[in-house]
């Protein structure tokens, strides 16, 4: 018996992850033929390091839309992370850790007070976020004059460019990451609650679950990432930029939807949306392989978001098709 549920188990995990895996596969053997340089061991492993940043903010924005929210702070938290651990560990002279520590909390502050003023007003997340992203950033250009700081502190630049067996440093600090957001998600009364609340919030909160505290603590979890890609940036620039983070939010909804999270809330994981990341690390490694304009890239990723949408709104009414036969 318990072979069969754990064969049917891994035959329902394949069929789920199915449409990311193939397209994924499809990119990787297109972008082999076509261009020279993009299957090299070098290139490889900077697309490895290309994707960490989005693979963090697109689990962290999957735990937002699956409470039925989003979050068009993120860049603006990466860029003002990546100013405050530059400044600590070489404005200030800070231990770096310390510093690191820091800049990921301050990350959790900014995710917190959005989740906060969520659940105090209710006002939509879209104007909730648009707010705190230009004060943030804003905040970024005041206290910076609009102009990088430079980190001279090695053992920090070192974060970002270290290698472990020939894998990335902060490719592995991304995978922990999101093995625990995804433990968090998936085994957890909190991951639990979150999906009751973007499945039905009416019902969640009628069967007790508190809708601020599964606000605060979504959003907290998408500011702590978003504090965590803050650090790895400015450790792979060797400074803090208050002018990086513009697209990412774009990125992260992208890859998000592209891994099956439902964007009307309610489903989604982080394994999903891991894959929606290397479909764009790779889209992007292969456009600039092929000598694609970067404003075309921009179009192409608009276009993919947006059938991304359209297939999940179509397998949305296909289910509620079934329910609705199976009731008859």
């Amino acid at each position: 018996m318990e072979n069969k549920k754990s064969s049917s188990g891994f035959v329902k995990s394949i069929k789920q992850y199915a449409g990311p895996l193939t397209i994924l596969v499809l990119l990787m053997v297109i972008l082999w033929i076509t261009t020279k340089g993009f299957m090299t061991t070098n290139n490889l492993i900077s697309v490895l390091r290309n994707i960490c940043v989005n693979a963090l903010l697109a689990a962290g924005i999957t735990c937002v839309i699956i409470i039925g929210c989003i979050d068009l702070s993120i860049g603006s938290t990466v860029a003002a992370t990546s100013v405050i651990a530059v400044v600590l560990n070489t404005g200030l002279g800070w231990n770096v850790w310390l510093s690191v520590l820091i800049a990921i909390l301050a990350g959790g502050l900014v995710g917190a007070l959005n989740g906060v003023i969520r659940a105090a007003t209710m006002l939509p997340p879209f104007i909730i976020t648009l707010a705190t992203q230009q004060a943030i950033r804003g905040a970024g250009y005041i206290f910076t004059g609009g102009s990088p700081i430079v980190s001279t502190n090695e053992t920090f630049n070192a974060i970002g460019m270290s290698s472990v067996l020939g894998i990335p440093v902060i490719f592995i600090i991304m995978v922990i990451s999101l093995i625990i957001v995804g433990l968090i998600l998936g085994r957890t009364r909190l991951g639990r609650h979150m999906y009751a609340v973007g499945g039905n919030m009416e019902a969640a909160k009628h069967s007790g679950i508190s809708y601020a505290k599964v606000s605060v603590a979504a959003y907290t979890i998408m500011g702590l990432l978003a504090g965590l890609s803050g650090v790895i940036m400015a450790s792979r620039l060797s400074s803090g930029q208050p002018k990086i983070g513009e697209e990412y939010s774009t990125d992260a909804i992208a890859a998000a939807v592209i891994g099956g999270t439902a964007f009307s809330g309610g489903f989604g994981t982080i394994f999903g949306s891991f894959l929606g990341a290397c479909i764009i690390g790779v889209l992007n490694s292969g456009m600039t392989h092929l000598k694609i304009d970067s404003y075309w890239q921009m179009v192409v990723k608009g276009i993919l978001i947006l059938l991304a949408v359209y297939y999940d709104s179509i397998k949305g009414k296909i289910k509620i098709g079934k329910k609705k036969k199976a009731v008859a």
